[in-house]
C-alpha cells in the first residue's frame, strides 16, 4: 500500500486542472497519465472537492 502525499497529489491535480504539462511527456497533463491507482483515486477526488458545481 502506497502512502500517497499529499503535496504531489494537489500538484498533479492542478496541473491537469488548467491543463498543465505533463513533465515526462512534453503534453498535456491529463488524468490518464497517472498509472499508480491510489494517486489516481487521491487526484480525482481532489478535482471533485476544489472543483466548483460538481
Amino acid at each position: 500500500m502506497t502512502k500517497v502525499n499529499p503535496v504531489v497529489v494537489r500538484i498533479a491535480a492542478e496541473r491537469i486542472m488548467v491543463e498543465g504539462i505533463n513533465p515526462k511527456t512534453g503534453q498535456v497533463y491529463v488524468i490518464e497519465d497517472i498509472d499508480n491507482g491510489e494517486y489516481r483515486l487521491a487526484i480525482e477526488n481532489y478535482i471533485l472537492k476544489t472543483t466548483e458545481g460538481i
